[in-house]
């Protein structure tokens, strides 16, 4: 049986594989505490279901391929608080963050074209660019410097005439970091020096500690080729409603995305009703999730500093941490924990970091840590992992 290369090259998701061996870790009697996912276990507000119910019609129809006007008005106004200038006809609503970087990629990138990408990064974005047959060219942070941005020259290095843009994560999945306004200006002056499309994910705005500010590569509007992605799955923990955005400045750019928008038809129309009623609350929930996670992060950031040789630094944003460990194969260790290895009954699963990154053989001693727990549940997960570390290399 024959199947295209596209499928035939794109990664199995990093996050996703290892679940059956979890399940076999369960199936044995074995509690497992999930940190491999960014499934938060906060409740989705109520008002995202008392908007649907109060607004619901006796036809489930199409709504506008951009999404429905009311949604993409309440889009607009909640960027403006957060001095992001985006008006309603800026903004396509996709079905989540994932849609949006499909159809970034796709439109700055034909088959064979490059599009540099600071590593690691979030896995799925391998996955979008080997659907788009696009090449991802990397930029490697370093554990050892918070996986800052890399210098200038690091790019310089890298950029070729199929380099179409950039794309990142900001505040970052997988590591934490957030980026200074110098570390993103030199990422515009780059970009523009080349003449280059800047696609930044900012889906962890509002998760930045420590007095850590997030700022929108939209801070920098002398450029035009900016697209910002975004969703509401992690901010308003309601992963499964699948809404995210697209927005950029660039009206030619934005009509050309129009027309994969309409080729998809529309978003779902139940869950951008929801969303518009999670955009006219007040800030009292956000303040209460970003409470809970700098305590989850606090906590994780205490247990990992008691494993001896682990390298990291105090993550600064979203609701990861990144570590790399004194072990030889992160996925091999992940297996190993899960399969052999418990304490009280109970393994954790994190996510290995290798599938994080475009450059072969690298992150094989790094993981992901989700913070998506409470805090005592992190606490007792971060201390099997440490103990794991031990009879790992002493197995």
């Amino acid at each position: 049986m024959n199947f295209s290369k596209r499928v035939l090259n794109m990664q199995a998701s990093p996050i996703r594989k290892l679940i059956p061996y979890a399940e076999k870790a369960k199936k044995a009697g074995k509690k497992v505490l999930h940190l491999n996912i960014g499934q938060p276990d906060i409740e989705t507000p109520k008002a995202f279901f008392n908007y649907i119910e109060n607004n619901k019609s006796e036809v489930v129809a199409y709504t506008h391929s951009a999404g429905l006007f009311e949604l993409r008005e309440a889009f607009s106004n909640y960027y403006n608080k957060h001095d992001i200038p985006f008006t309603p006809e800026e903004i396509i609503v996709t079905n989540g963050g994932s849609e949006a970087i499909i159809f970034a990629l796709g439109a700055i990138a034909d088959p064979g074209d490059e599009i540099i990408v600071i590593e690691p990064f979030y896995a799925n974005y391998k996955g979008f660019a080997e659907m788009m047959n696009v090449k991802l060219v990397p930029v490697r942070a370093l554990p050892e410097t918070g996986y800052a941005v890399p210098a200038m020259e690091e790019f310089e290095k890298v950029v070729t005439n199929k380099t179409k843009g950039i794309i990142f994560s900001n505040p970052s999945n997988p590591t934490g970091a957030v980026y200074s306004e110098e570390e993103l200006r030199r990422i515009v002056d780059f970009a523009k020096k080349y003449d280059l499309f800047i696609i930044s994910d900012e889906v962890y705005r509002e998760f930045t500690f420590d007095g850590t500010k997030h700022i929108s590569t939209m801070r920098f509007e002398e450029y035009d080729r900016t697209i910002v992605v975004d969703s509401i799955s992690k901010r308003y923990s309601a992963c499964g409603a699948r809404v995210g955005v697209f927005a950029t400045k660039n009206k030619d750019l934005y009509n050309q995305v129009m027309k994969m928008a309409q080729s998809r038809l529309c978003p779902p129309m139940m869950a951008q009703l929801g969303t518009i009623g999670l955009l006219e609350m007040d800030d009292s929930y956000i303040d209460e999730v970003y409470k809970e996670y700098d305590k989850r992060r606090l906590a994780v950031y205490e247990e990992l500093s008691k494993i001896e040789g682990a390298v990291f630094q105090k993550p600064k944003g979203a609701f990861y941490v990144s570590v790399k460990l004194p072990i030889d194969n992160s996925e091999e260790f992940v297996k190993w924990v899960l399969t052999e290895f418990s304490i009280d009954n109970t393994t954790v699963m994190v996510a290995p970091l290798t599938g994080f990154y475009a450059t072969p053989n690298s992150g094989e001693q790094e993981i992901r840590i989700a913070y998506v727990l409470d805090s005592e549940k992190l606490k007792f997960a971060t201390y099997i992992l440490a103990e794991a570390v031990k009879a790992y290399n002493n197995r």
